[in-house]
C-alpha cells in the first residue's frame, strides 16, 4: 500500500489543497457526495465513466451520509431499483492481464492521509492517529457483520465492487487514471471500512455469490452495489442482479 505523493505545482495550488485536506481529514467523518460530472464513454461498459479530476487522484472530503446510511452517495431504493434494472447483462470478462497494482491504492489524500487512512477517520468514532496520519486506535462497527472493532490493525476497507470484479465488468478497458480514481473513489459509495474478517470472506465476489451476514445491512450493500456499477458504467449478470433485488426487497 505505497503512498503516491503529488508534485505541488505553484503555492497557490499547495495553499488549496492544505484547506481540503483540512476539511477532509479532519474533525467530524467526512462522506463520499454522490459525484457527477461529465461522461465520457466506457469500452463494453454500457454506461458513462464520470471523467476522474485532473490529477487523477479524487479529492478529499464529500457530503454526509443521508440519515440512517452508513454509506454517503447512495441511491435510495427506488432509484437503485431503475439502475439495477438499466444495468447491461453481461457474463463475467476474462481476468487476463488482472493485478491488483493496475489500480493504484491507496492515493495521498495530503497531510500525510490517504485514501485508506481518510476512509478509517470517516467511519470511526475517537479516531487517534499517529504523527503520520496512521490511525491506532478508535470505535467501528463494521456494517457487514454487525462487529465493533476498537484496534484499528483489525480494520480493513472494503471496496464494495471490488477490483477484480470492476476488471471483469468493465474496468479491463479503462485506462490507469479512472482506474486509480475507483480504486480511490471517495464521492460514491465505493469504500467502507469494515472488519477484516468480514473483508477477507468477502473477498471478490458478486452479490450472486457472497452476502454480508448481518442481513440488516443488505438494503445499504445493495444500494451501495448498485449506485457504484451504474456509475462506472459496468455490467452485471443475470444472478448477480437477482440477488440484488432480493436485497432491495429487504429495504423499508
Amino acid at each position: 500500500m505505497g503512498r503516491q505523493i503529488p508534485l505541488r505545482r505553484a503555492r497557490v495550488a499547495a495553499s488549496a489543497l492544505v484547506v481540503a485536506v483540512v476539511a477532509g481529514c479532519a474533525g467530524s467523518p467526512v462522506g463520499h457526495g454522490a459525484g457527477g460530472g461529465s461522461g465520457v464513454p466506457v469500452p463494453g461498459g454500457g454506461g458513462a465513466l464520470p471523467s476522474p479530476p485532473a490529477s487523477s487522484a479524487p479529492p478529499a472530503g464529500g457530503a454526509e451520509p443521508a440519515r440512517g446510511d452508513v454509506l454517503p452517495g447512495l441511491a435510495d431504493a427506488a432509484t437503485a431499483r431503475a439502475q439495477l434494472a438499466a444495468l447491461t447483462v453481461a457474463p463475467p470478462g476474462t481476468m487476463a492481464g488482472y493485478s491488483r497494482s493496475r489500480f493504484t491504492h491507496w492515493a495521498e489524500q495530503g497531510d500525510r492521509c490517504d485514501t485508506r487512512e481518510t476512509v478509517l477517520q470517516r467511519d470511526g468514532q475517537d479516531v487517534v492517529r499517529d504523527a503520520e496520519c496512521r490511525a491506532v486506535t478508535g470505535k467501528w462497527r463494521s456494517l457487514y457483520d454487525g462487529a465493533v472493532v476498537t484496534e484499528a490493525s483489525r480494520m480493513d476497507i472494503d471496496h464494495v465492487v471490488p477490483l477484480a470484479e470492476g476488471w471483469r465488468s468493465g474496468a479491463s478497458a479503462w485506462d490507469a487514471a479512472r482506474r486509480k480514481a475507483f480504486a480511490n473513489d471517495l464521492r460514491r459509495p465505493q469504500l467502507l471500512a469494515v472488519s477484516a474478517a468480514s473483508n477477507r470472506s468477502k473477498g471478490d465476489q458478486a452479490p450472486d455469490r457472497w452476502q454480508p451476514p448481518d442481513r440488516s445491512s443488505w438494503c445499504q450493500y445493495a444500494r451501495a452495489w448498485t449506485t457504484v456499477k451504474a456509475a462506472y458504467g459496468l455490467t452485471a449478470t443475470e444472478d448477480e442482479k437477482r440477488m440484488l433485488g432480493t436485497m432491495l426487497d429487504t429495504c423499508s
